[in-house]
């Protein structure tokens, strides 16, 4: 290792010694090709008398691969380190020399940083050495560099420069990078920023300055919306959402802002996006999940009859969901609140919740995941069906399991109902 002559071995040619240093490495001999090798990087020749077709850049780069791959077969750490140091040297060389071979400075960085983090156990500050050849690399390169590796050189660059405090550089890089970047590296560069600020403010403030430079960042609409939620600031996330649903229709941002005028009691809103939505969802479980939202967004309006209309909807698209049974219950057990709402209600009204019960047991069956659920209402709804001694002073005839339909037979607000249901 300590050997300084620029001569080939054992009184060789040049062209001799480069023909043995070749077979051995191409055959992973590296021991072997290193002796018959190293005058290479020792004397750096450009031309080798006999043999036009040398290319040194090339034979420098077998030299780094050649000790390199002689460091992590040893278990000595002293002979790794001894063999990783000449490797770095050989680097150190290839830049000085060849100052100007930018294209070929990009590979090198990245070459040489892989190597600090193989052998970051014989090298001193290995991981942040690392960072900064492939921030070299990126500087040469930002876009290639970007998505290198699926973007994982990008994110261990990120990750050292901010363990070493370097923030602002991290910001400026991330900005540089994220035109190139893939939609999963743009979720890395966001998780980063939020670990890089020490508030919300800060990270609030952040987003908010990028948007001024460009209105139509996507990304950072998104996560400065989920931070205005997570902060309760509900009418800047509103905001927010209109202009991520402005620049993207999307399902997602349509759903979003359909939940906001939901939670605000804008109904008729609500009902306008839910509808919208049902073209965008790709899924019949997104469609049964849009049409119970918009059954219940009817039933708070009192719109009878239009809630059920989409939570049977919600069962065709979904007919092993629970859901949407609970809601007809629940859809029918109003509609007697309503129908009494101006007297006292009797036992015609009360066998409108044979029904409800139906729709419950219906409900557990299909979906047993409802069962809690059901039993609660069941506690609800089952004490005000028709008692026995109701039913027998109003139709004595009434037999339990008997057929018996809910219309306007019953009473003329019952009409729309028109479903047929058993004595219990």
């Amino acid at each position: 290792m300590a050997q300084s002559s620029v001569e080939p071995p054992n009184g060789m040619s040049e062209i001799q010694a480069y023909s043995i240093f070749l077979e051995n490495y191409k055959s992973d001999s590296f021991e072997s090709a290193i002796e018959f090798g190293r005058w290479m990087w020792l004397g750096m020749p450009e031309t080798i008398e006999g043999y036009s077709r040398f290319d040194l850049k090339r034979n420098l780069n077998r030299l780094v691969k050649a000790y390199n791959g002689l460091a992590e077969n040893k278990q000595d750490p002293s002979l790794k380190e001894a063999y990783v140091d000449t490797a770095l040297s050989i680097y150190d060389k290839m830049f000085e020399k060849y100052a100007d071979a930018t294209s070929d400075h990009y590979s090198w960085y990245i070459s040489r940083g892989r190597m600090y983090q193989t052998h970051s156990g014989v090298i001193d500050n290995a991981p942040l050495k690392a960072a900064e050849d492939y921030y070299q690399a990126f500087q040469l390169r930002p876009e290639e560099f970007t998505n290198y590796g699926n973007g994982y050189y990008m994110r261990v660059m990120l990750q050292e420069m901010k363990a070493d405090g370097k923030k602002d550089q991290s910001l400026a890089i991330m900005k540089k990078a994220e035109p190139f970047a893939t939609e999963k590296l743009k979720k890395s560069f966001n998780d980063m920023r939020s670990d890089l600020f020490e508030s919300p403010e800060e990270r609030i403030t952040f987003l908010e300055g990028q948007l001024e430079e460009n209105p139509q960042n996507e990304e950072a609409l998104k996560s400065l919306r989920d931070l205005y939620d997570d902060q309760d600031m509900t009418e800047k996330a509103r905001d927010a959402s209109k202009k991520l649903y402005d620049l993207n229709p999307s399902y997602e941002n349509i759903m979003t802002l359909s939940d906001f005028a939901i939670s605000n009691a804008n109904n008729d809103m609500a009902i306008k996006y839910l509808k919208e939505a049902m073209d965008k969802a790709d899924t019949d479980k997104q469609r049964a999940n849009i049409t119970i939202k918009i059954s219940n967004t009817y039933l708070n309006m009192e719109q009878l009859q239009s809630a059920r209309q989409f939570a049977r909807s919600a069962i065709d698209y979904d007919s092993d969901w629970g859901a949407p049974y609970i809601q007809i219950a629940d859809i029918y057990a109003q509609a007697v609140s309503k129908c009494t709402s101006d007297r006292k209600m009797d036992r015609k009204d009360k066998t409108v919740y044979w029904l409800v019960l139906d729709y419950l047991d219906e409900a557990k069956q299909v979906d047993p995941s409802t069962t809690s659920e059901v039993e609660r209402k069941y506690k609800s709804y089952s004490p005000v069906t028709p008692t026995n001694e109701e039913k027998f002073f109003w139709q004595p005839s009434l037999k339990e399991g008997e057929d018996f339909k809910i219309d306007s037979s019953l009473m003329e607000c019952y009409g729309w109902i028109n479903e047929t249901t058993t004595v219990r």
